[in-house]
């Protein structure tokens, strides 16, 4: 079983650049892909979705960070800069407006604009750096995968301690039901003498009693609940990606609990469904967590 949160980071080195990778993950129903990179691997945007594809669902946020080093080269474009600074100046003159004294300022300002420069960072990585890249990239989703398996080893420990529960106060219920078919029997006899009624049939009232109770029945209840209980452990021990099939089975869990509650007609057996209930809500809390 695995989490839907996860983290990574991995470091590469591009030329005299070095490329930080981190990825970061967390739950959503479907997969939400949010990918920033510089200029330089926007043309290979496709292919690093491709790749984070590979994580199946979650929000994952995906950042490529460069370090440019000491020695990276930054041209200036001669022909855009002249261009914006002559259109600037007749601009000036059709506007009536002398800039003669300011023309080293204009320059200045029209100089820092930053696609003015081009750096070498600002170029398409090729081929051959794209394998580097790449290695790196799937270096770290391993490592991110990894780090959502063991958040879901931790989440499986937590659900196993509530799912023991449910089944340990599931098994409290049987001593409590021999206790409530008296109570029933009792009841209904009260009732009729408090009704003074007389000259009983008892057959009939023995199958009035047997159709009362045959309502009141919970064993299939129990047994259901049992088995969802065992499917929700072995789905947990078999499937790395259930999240959604475990919130499938809670919800037939919390079915079976709610049905016993409504038949139970006894304190106790109430008693328990509510603690029962208490433990399958502490599981849902978290089922959105899970891949």
């Amino acid at each position: 079983m695995k989490s839907m949160t996860g983290y990574a980071k991995v470091q590469c080195a591009i030329g005299d650049k070095k490329l930080n990778i981190e990825i970061k993950t967390l739950n959503s129903k479907q997969l939400d892909l949010i990918v920033k990179t510089p200029a330089a691997y926007r043309s290979r945007e496709l292919d690093i979705r491709a790749m984070l594809g590979q994580l199946e669902r979650g929000k994952v946020e995906c950042l490529f960070n460069e370090e440019s080093g000491n020695n990276a080269a930054a041209t200036f474009n001669s022909e855009l800069l002249t261009t914006r600074y002559q259109s600037l100046v007749d601009l000036a003159a059709n506007l009536g407006a002398d800039c003669a004294d300011n023309r080293p300022t204009l320059f200045n300002t029209v100089a820092a604009m930053s696609d003015i420069w081009n750096s070498a960072a600002d170029s398409e990585i090729n081929d051959e750096q794209w394998v580097v890249v790449s290695a790196a990239l799937q270096q770290a989703i391993n490592l991110c995968d990894q780090f959502r398996s063991h958040e879901g080893s931790v989440l499986e420990v937590d659900f196993r301690k509530h799912v023991d529960l449910i089944e340990e106060k599931l098994n409290q219920i049987p001593a409590l039901e021999s206790e409530r078919i008296d109570t029933a029997k009792e009841r209904i006899k009260r009732y009729m003498a408090d009704a003074a009624i007389k000259d009983i049939d008892e057959n009939r009232f023995e199958q009035e009693l047997i159709y009362y109770l045959e309502k009141l029945d919970i064993t299939e209840e129990k047994v259901r609940l049992q088995k969802h209980i065992d499917y929700f452990r072995q789905t947990m021990a078999d499937e790395a990606t259930c999240g959604k099939k475990l919130g499938f089975v809670a919800q037939e869990m919390g079915r079976e609990i709610n049905t016993t509650g409504s038949k139970a007609n006894h304190a106790g057996i109430q008693k328990i469904v509510v603690e029962m209930k208490d433990e399958l809500e502490k599981i849902k809390e978290q089922l959105g967590n899970v891949l």
